[in-house]
C-alpha cells in the first residue's frame, strides 16, 4: 500500500502534465486546421443566392461586401449615406458586372421602421442565405459614465443593438421557410476578451448584448438549419478604431478592414463563436492567461490615457 502511494505521488503529476500536454496540442493543430486548411462553406449552395449587409460603405462591412460578390453573391448593400452607397455599388458592379446589387438607406440611430420594412419585403422576395449585422458605433472619445449624454447612449444603443435585433427580426422568417440561412453578428473583444471595458462601458455592454444574442439565436434556430455567429474581432484599421483607439495604420495584431474580411469570410457557418483573424487568436489566448483584476487595471490604465489624449 505504501509503495502504491509512492508510485501515485511520482506519476500522478506527469499523467496530469501528460494530458495538459495532449489538450494543448489538440487545440493547437484544431486551431492550425481551421485557420489555414479547413475550407471554406460554399455560400450559395449552402445559404442562398443574396447576401445583406449593413455598415456596409465604410470599414469591416464595406470590405466583406467585396469578398462576398467575389464569390458571385448578389447583395443589398444598407448604410445611412446614399452616395456612399451608390459609390460602392458602382465600385463592386465595376469588378463583378455579373451580379446583382440592390441599395437601402437606413439611419440607424433615428426611426428606421420604414427602412425595416423593406428588408422585410426584400427578405421575402430574394433568395436571401446571408445577413451581415455589421453596423456599429462607439464613443466619440474615452469618457466616465456619467459624462455620456443621454443622446450619445441612447445612439449608440440603438445602432449596436436595436438594428441587430430588428435587421434579424426582419430576415429570418424567410430562413425558416427555406430551411437554410446565415447571420453573422460582429461582436467585439471588449465584450468577450477582456473582462471590461472602462470608459467605453455603453459599447462594451452592447456588444455582450450582441454576443449573448447571438448564442441563443444558434440554439433556438439551429434545427430550422439556420447557423447564428458571433464573429469577436479584436483593433481592425477602421475609422472609428483610427478615431477612438487613435491607431493610425494597421500592424501585425491590427489587419486592415481587408485583411480581416479575408479571416471572417473563411469562419461563416462553421463556430457560433470565433475570432477569424489569426493573430487576435493569439491575443485572446494570451488575455486568458492573465489575471482579470490585471486585466482590468491594464484597461483602465489605457481608457485613462485616452481621455488625457483627448482633453489636451
Amino acid at each position: 500500500m505504501h509503495q502504491l502511494e509512492e508510485l501515485l505521488i511520482i506519476f500522478l503529476p506527469f499523467l496530469i502534465g501528460l494530458i495538459l500536454t495532449f489538450k494543448t496540442f489538440i487545440s493547437f493543430t484544431t486551431w492550425i486546421f481551421n485557420t489555414c486548411l479547413r475550407s471554406e462553406k460554399h455560400f450559395i449552395k449552402s445559404y442562398g443566392s443574396w447576401a445583406l449587409i449593413t455598415g456596409s460603405t465604410d470599414g469591416i462591412g464595406k470590405a466583406l461586401s467585396y469578398q462576398l460578390a467575389e464569390r458571385n453573391l448578389n447583395l443589398i448593400l444598407v448604410s445611412r449615406n446614399s452616395k456612399k452607397l451608390e459609390t460602392v455599388k458602382n465600385e463592386i458592379s465595376t469588378k463583378n458586372p455579373h451580379i446583382q446589387i440592390k441599395t437601402v438607406t437606413i439611419d440607424f440611430s433615428g426611426d428606421f421602421t420604414d427602412g425595416v420594412r423593406e428588408i422585410e419585403i426584400l427578405a421575402r422576395d430574394l433568395d436571401l442565405g446571408i445577413l451581415i449585422n455589421n453596423v456599429g458605433i462607439s464613443y466619440p472619445k474615452a469618457m466616465f459614465f456619467h459624462e455620456v449624454k443621454e443622446e450619445t447612449w441612447m445612439k449608440i444603443v440603438r445602432v449596436n443593438i436595436e438594428s441587430t435585433t430588428r435587421i434579424t427580426k426582419a430576415v429570418i422568417g424567410g430562413m425558416m421557410e427555406r430551411k437554410k440561412g446565415s447571420i453573422v453578428n460582429i461582436g467585439s473583444g471588449a465584450a468577450a476578451v477582456v473582462p471590461s471595458h472602462p470608459l467605453f462601458t455603453i459599447y462594451a455592454a452592447t456588444k455582450a448584448y450582441v454576443d449573448q444574442f447571438s448564442r441563443s439565436l444558434h440554439v433556438e434556430y439551429k434545427q430550422y438549419g439556420i447557423h447564428v455567429q458571433c464573429q469577436v474581432p479584436l483593433y481592425v484599421a477602421t475609422n472609428m478604431v483610427s478615431r477612438v483607439a487613435s491607431i493610425g495604420k494597421d500592424s501585425f495584431f491590427i489587419p486592415t478592414p481587408e485583411g480581416y474580411a479575408k479571416a471572417a469570410i473563411r469562419k461563416i457557418g462553421y463556430e457560433q463563436r470565433c475570432t477569424p483573424y489569426w493573430a487576435h487568436s493569439i491575443q485572446w489566448a494570451f488575455a486568458c492567461l492573465i489575471p482579470n483584476p490585471l486585466l482590468d487595471y491594464w484597461r483602465m490604465s489605457i481608457g485613462l490615457r485616452r481621455r488625457r489624449n483627448h482633453m489636451d
